[in-house]
């Protein structure tokens, strides 16, 4: 088997960060000594052998690497794909926290809690991810809806270690948003476990009401069934979950932490680690980063949505409209919530905690 990476250098004359990130990614793993050969594509030359490669290949992202065994050549746009599917981990390296060796750790104490933020206080977000995913490996997850959460997708990516994705698929989603979900997982080499409400529920729940019940009595049912429920199943195969949740974003949200206890859904051992590392962030910066790393986001922002969630509940946000002024408008501001950050211990319809 031979290995090459094709790393990017701008057309001026700088280096690609991304390119950068993987080969870090790959010596803090062990892996490096597995890349055969390293070639150049140079954007000011579309005659650099790399550039030549690209185009051979079809491919428009940097880095990537072409593996060649035998006759065969497969091309991966990911590192994260490539380490999985192609790369030998060494005997002699613990290659970061697995699911395994992290599932079992237990829920922190209120001290630990209050060390961590305090340590953490001014630390950048791709910081706080990475020693989330030491701590926790694949045992730790990503609840993938929006442009925080893909920010945290490519931030966790970048640290080379094990990592879960998840999704709920409330059955009530954009076009769009499916199509995002895709080009995420595609982009990154990762599997996103999609979570779907329980059928007898929603059955239930529209025989009764029909479909646009919400608008009347609230979203808080719809929500219960669709988004709750599903949530409180995938956060119980896990020990920790990331999400995407500042400060700024609307006043339920004012004070959360860079680290908290969730009361409200028992993971693997019982009460679990929540962290919300863009606590401190803004949406401006979340929009800086995302634009600076060309991470993909769902097209329907250039539409004019900022917050987006389920298609009959969300609408384009209007000039001088705060973010989530979007999000079941017809409700008072307080109550913009579905439940998934309360806080609040609650059981789930159909089911026990």
């Amino acid at each position: 088997m031979h290995v090459t990476m094709i790393k990017k250098e701008l057309a001026d004359g700088s280096p690609c960060k991304k390119c950068i990130q993987a080969e870090e990614v790959l010596r803090r793993r062990g892996l490096w000594e597995q890349i055969d050969e390293v070639v150049m594509a140079v954007e000011a030359d579309p005659a650099s052998r790399g550039m030549k490669l690209a185009a051979e290949h079809r491919v428009d992202l940097a880095p990537f690497f072409i593996v060649k065994d035998g006759e065969r050549e497969v091309v991966y746009t990911s590192v994260i794909e490539l380490m999985r599917e192609r790369l030998a981990s060494p005997a002699s390296s613990n290659g970061g926290a697995s699911a395994h060796a992290t599932s079992g750790a237990m829920a922190p104490s209120e001290t630990e809690l209050d060390a961590w933020n305090a340590r953490f206080a001014t630390a950048e977000p791709k910081a706080i991810v990475d020693w989330v995913l030491a701590r926790y490996g694949e045992s730790a997850a990503i609840a993938f809806s929006g442009a925080e959460d893909v920010a945290l997708i490519d931030m966790a990516a970048a640290t080379g270690r094990k990592f879960s994705v998840f999704t709920l698929d409330t059955g009530r989603l954009h076009p769009e948003t499916y199509r995002f979900i895709d080009a995420v997982r595609t982009r990154y080499g990762i599997s996103i476990t999609t979570y779907f409400p329980a059928f007898a529920a929603v059955e239930d729940l529209v025989r009764k009401k029909g479909l646009y019940s919400f608008y009347q009595d609230g979203h808080g049912e719809c929500c219960g069934v669709r988004k709750i429920e599903p949530l409180h199943r995938a956060l119980s195969q896990y020990g920790a979950w990331l999400t995407g949740q500042r400060r700024d974003q609307s006043p339920t949200r004012s004070t959360v932490q860079l680290f908290e206890l969730d009361m409200a859904h028992r993971g693997v051992t019982g009460p679990m680690l929540k962290s919300n590392p863009l606590a401190h962030a803004t949406l401006a910066s979340v929009w800086t980063y995302l634009r600076a790393e060309r991470v993909p986001t769902n097209e329907l922002h250039d539409r004019g949505y900022i917050s987006i969630g389920c298609e009959p509940c969300t609408r384009a946000s209007r000039p001088g409209e705060h973010e989530r002024a979007s999000r079941w408008w017809w409700e008072e501001a307080t109550q913009r919530e579905c439940g998934l950050h309360t806080g609040k211990p609650r059981v789930p319809p159909g089911g026990g905690i």
